[in-house]
């Protein structure tokens, strides 16, 4: 067992978890101090399977891209997911070609499909922003041929949004940057599209407050800078691991949300007191923060042998 997992099962000791006798900082419930109780809480209302895809792409893709389902179902614990919730949004995100089943050491798991690692990475650079070079000034614009299948419309508009384009029209759409999943949805919904750079030699401010809800996007971040003092709380000096890890998974999370609102939009054309960069800086912080106990959680869940039994087994 290296070094950093021990002490992450060490220091989680002291909160007496439910079960899990090898291993107890991987327990499912902890005794928590009463600060850390009032905020449990906040930390419950991620859904399986956002909390799956927060965890392969914030931990797992790291480890190899698989993890026995014993360990996900361990690893889901703090969060308040039970092995029944796990059990079943693994295998429906197989179904939906996400994760693929594999027989492990220590038993059957899950593994990242090629899809989906395409997605998590793009996902990793823009919720951590690590393409930090400047706008080239060019927008992309992507003219789709018109969808009169309302499902199949809807689908298309949310993924296309999802990849940081806006509507112009109900059939071009404007990004500041090129998506790299861009191919595979047109051709998984069929959809045939005009794709080419542009400037625009009008009032780019006035560009982005037309197809971007700009207020709308203010008032989100300026409620995430509230939102977040709460749930970094219970992470305070001393918290177990398996809090410090439920609470950064809480905020990236929280965070995440903005891939469907923010495309990345060119700093260059937002005003100087937006509240995005506030919100960024405060994110990069906490998140760095927690990151060491975090993943001695996540180590220590993830070494093989007797786990014990979590409940709802």
């Amino acid at each position: 067992m290296a070094r950093n997992a021990v002490h992450g099962c060490r220091l989680a000791r002291a909160y007496r978890p439910v079960w899990n006798s090898r291993h107890p900082g991987c327990g499912f419930v902890s005794s928590l101090p009463s600060h850390a109780r009032r905020y449990r809480a906040k930390l419950l209302n991620v859904d399986a399977r956002s909390a799956l895809f927060d965890l392969y792409g914030d931990h797992l893709r790291a480890r190899g891209g698989q993890a026995p389902v014993a360990a996900l179902v361990r690893l889901l614990g703090p969060l308040g997911i039970t092995a029944p919730a796990v059990r079943t949004a693994v295998s429906r995100m197989a179904k939906q070609g996400w994760l693929n089943p594999v027989r492990l050491p220590s038993g059957a798991g899950y593994a990242l499909t090629p899809r989906a690692i395409h997605r998590l990475d793009e996902a990793a650079e823009r919720i951590y922003r690590r393409d930090n070079g400047r706008w080239d000034g060019r927008w992309q614009v992507v003219v789709v041929q018109r969808v009169t299948e309302r499902a199949r419309r809807d689908r298309l508009r949310a993924a296309l949004g999802y990849l940081g384009y806006a509507p112009l029209t109900d059939t071009t759409w404007l990004g500041p940057h090129a998506s790299a999943e861009l191919d595979a949805l047109l051709q998984a919904e069929r959809v045939r599209a005009d794709r080419f750079t542009a400037t625009y030699d009008g009032d780019q401010l006035g560009l982005l407050a037309r197809v971007w809800d700009l207020d709308g996007l203010a008032h989100a971040y300026r409620r995430w800078l509230r939102v977040a003092a709460d749930i970094v709380a219970p992470a305070t000096a001393g918290a177990p691991d398996d809090v410090v890890f439920a609470t950064r998974s809480r905020l990236v999370h929280e965070w995440r949300k903005f891939l469907f609102a923010d495309p990345g939009l060119p700093a260059e054309l937002l005003p100087a007191d937006w509240p995005g960069f506030e919100a960024a800086a405060l994110f990069d912080r906490e998140s760095a923060r927690l990151l060491p106990a975090a993943a001695r959680f996540v180590d220590c869940c993830l070494q093989p042998g007797d786990q014990g039994s979590p409940p709802g087994k």
